[in-house]
């Protein structure tokens, strides 16, 4: 199986206080991240994926539904996935709605990712518990399995349910239903309810391979997405001192969310890359490391990377995308299309 390569979009607008600049509008940022996606499509780019926050002051995309649908319309081949969806926040009948109608639209080429989420103001604005995660993600999975499939069967969970309805139209390509993960049994749960497994700066994927393992599923069924945190650039360097001050910012967020659990913010980019955060690699590096991850790990189907970070300018994150189509992408594949080298014997 070819794996995919992609980019990954949180549609993040900060205040100028973060980019130096003035804001830009919303209808700009989405008009140029959209014709960003044609562009890279023709590169030879296959997926692009969304993720969901709600309330986030910079506009971290609450709808990345609506925008997948925007981008299925200007697009003919790209896949178009969620990483992720905060499942438990929404009626599962909804998203598997969604899902569906999305599928239809795109000639099948959605797929549905979900999670379990994790920052505290957005389960009670929704009137969620986080104490109930684990249970509305996995119920909220079966429901939408269940919908998908046209039966008229009735659910009924501790947290949730559904009645004896079908729900229509359903789809003709069904999507894969994925489940990202960062600890221990939630990894173990997404490998047991999920088609593939959303990953996050390469951590989990043995964990992961581990639980199916467990499961005593073949591992010619496991699929790994994984989420890529590096910069590509012709000098890495010289790009990380230009743009560092976006990713400290990326992070510094999430970790007040409570994304990584109880740890102190970073106050420098270079702290990022110490701790491997973010890793930076020119041309040839990021060909030899990706090659290797992919050899290393056969069971990863798509590879993504972040369009641009939060208040870098779309036309910025350009020139890393076409670094990656034109020059490490056709050097990967080349590279894996060859058998191993042979070992010199003494």
């Amino acid at each position: 199986m070819s794996t995919h390569f992609g980019l990954w979009y949180d549609f993040r607008n900060p205040a100028g206080d973060t980019n130096g600049t003035p804001p830009r509008s919303f209808s700009t940022l989405y008009r140029e991240a959209l014709d960003q996606m044609v562009w890279a499509e023709s590169l030879g780019i296959d997926s692009v994926w969304l993720t969901e926050h709600h309330f986030m002051a910079d506009g971290y995309t609450p709808s990345p539904f609506v925008i997948a649908g925007a981008i299925g319309e200007r697009t003919s081949r790209l896949r178009i996935g969620t990483n992720l969806i905060v499942s438990p926040l929404h009626n599962p009948i909804r998203l598997a709605e969604d899902a569906a109608t999305l599928s239809l639209l795109t000639g099948g080429r959605f797929d549905l990712g979900v999670g379990q989420g994790y920052w505290e103001p957005e389960f009670a604005a929704f009137g969620r518990s986080l104490r109930n995660r684990p249970s509305l993600l996995e119920e909220g999975v079966g429901i939408i399995r269940n919908c998908w499939s046209g039966s008229d069967e009735p659910f009924a969970g501790r947290r949730l349910s559904k009645p004896a309805l079908p729900v229509t139209p359903t789809p003709e390509s069904v999507p894969a239903l994925l489940v990202g993960a960062m600890a221990d049994p939630a990894i173990e749960r997404a490998a047991r309810i999920g088609d593939g497994f959303l990953s996050t700066q390469n951590a989990h994927h043995a964990s992961y391979l581990a639980a199916v393992d467990k499961l005593g599923k073949p591992r010619s069924e496991a699929r790994i997405y994984a989420g890529q945190w590096a910069i590509i650039a012709d000098d890495p360097e010289r790009e990380w001192a230009r743009i560092g001050k976006h990713a400290l910012y990326q992070i510094n967020q999430y970790i007040e969310m409570g994304a990584f659990g109880p740890i102190p913010q970073f106050t420098d980019p270079a702290q990022l890359v110490e701790a491997g955060s973010y890793t930076l690699w020119d041309a040839d590096t990021a060909v030899s490391e990706i090659s290797e991850l992919l050899r290393a790990t056969p069971e990863i189907v798509d590879v993504h990377f972040w369009a641009q970070l939060p208040g870098e300018s779309v036309e910025s994150g350009s020139a890393r995308v076409e670094l990656l189509a034109t020059e490490v992408i056709p050097r990967v594949r080349a590279r894996l299309a060859d058998p191993e080298p042979a070992e010199v014997l003494a």
